[in-house]
């Protein structure tokens, strides 16, 4: 049974909301920095004064309970409200003015970081950053467990509790095999594609979506190549050696073509592209410092590479 006067500790809550978000105590203790055995007994002791059991323990798995479940979006608020309030205090609320662990595609990343990391040394001198390069899906996952603060991915994310904010657009352009007839077009229509051999990089590129896309709009069946690549810089390497074409992004062309023979030929209006953007947590309430983040990565990226602001 509850008892009425029971007090629930901040450390019970953290250690409540980090087993719930991992499902598994040694993950959740590795977060938190505090030993498996202490972060057991703290989520004990709020079991035990709350008089309900919030998850599960097996020796495979842990399992938060359908009580837990109910009480487990206000844990988060009560944690999320007490890490606000300690920022504030020690006057870091600002995460422009501290550290800030921002995440970036890998077919973004190579391509603009040179570009952001010196507009934000300029416009943001206080803030220090880390870079995590990964797949749209894994930054998501870190961003929702609060591995990552904010991360520059292709939108929209269709995320739940993710705020997005779009940056800037950017056309794709076709990568053909120095001296192909289409090198150096300016008007290719998307059709084309139908008779090419398409290369792909591999699962979970958000770019390998993206081709595939152009191709259902423009209502062909593309003839996709045997090869498939894990990067980006390795599928134009491949097109170079005339294993077949392959969609780069804007922001990538000036890179990859001067390090190879690459061909390159422009799409007929309208021309496929893609939106990047900014996201973040929804339940941070840093949309105002995030919005500024985004706003100088754009004019940063502006200034060296052909792209469309989003106003």
């Amino acid at each position: 049974m509850t008892d009425k006067s029971f007090q629930p500790t901040l450390a019970g809550l953290r250690a409540f909301v980090a087993v719930a978000e991992k499902h598994h105590f040694g993950s959740a203790a590795t977060i938190l920095g505090v030993s498996q055995s202490t972060l057991s007994q703290a989520l004990a002791a709020l079991e035990t004064g709350l008089g309900t059991r919030l998850v599960e323990r097996s020796t495979r798995r842990v399992r938060v309970t359908a009580e837990g479940m109910q009480l487990l979006p206000l844990a988060q608020a009560v944690v999320d409200a007490a890490d606000t309030f300690s920022a504030a205090a020690a006057g870091t609320s600002d995460p422009l003015q501290g550290s800030l662990r921002l995440g970036l595609i890998p077919t973004v990343a190579p391509y603009v970081l040179p570009s952001v990391l010196a507009g934000l040394a300029t416009r943001l001198p206080e803030l220090t950053l880390r870079v995590i390069e990964d797949q749209t899906e894994r930054l998501l996952a870190a961003l929702r467990d609060g591995a990552v603060d904010a991360a520059l991915i292709a939108l929209p994310a269709d995320a739940g509790g993710i705020t997005e904010i779009g940056i800037y657009d950017e056309d794709f352009l076709l990568a053909v095999p120095p001296g192909h007839p289409l090198s150096g077009k300016q008007r290719v229509p998307a059709a084309a594609l139908a008779d090419l051999p398409l290369l792909l990089l591999d699962e979970g590129h958000c770019l390998r979506d993206q081709a595939l896309d152009v191709c259902q709009k423009a209502g062909v069946r593309a003839e996709l190549a045997d090869t498939r690549a894990a990067s980006l810089a390795t599928a134009v390497q491949c097109v170079t050696g005339g294993l077949g074409v392959t969609l780069i992004p804007q922001t990538a062309a000036p890179v990859e073509a001067a390090r190879s023979r690459l061909g390159l030929a422009r799409f007929a209006t309208p021309r496929p592209g893609r939106r990047i953007g900014l996201v973040f947590r929804s339940s941070s309430g840093r949309d105002e410092s995030y919005g500024r983040l985004a706003e100088i990565i754009g004019e940063s990226i502006r200034t060296d590479q052909e792209v469309r602001l989003v106003v």
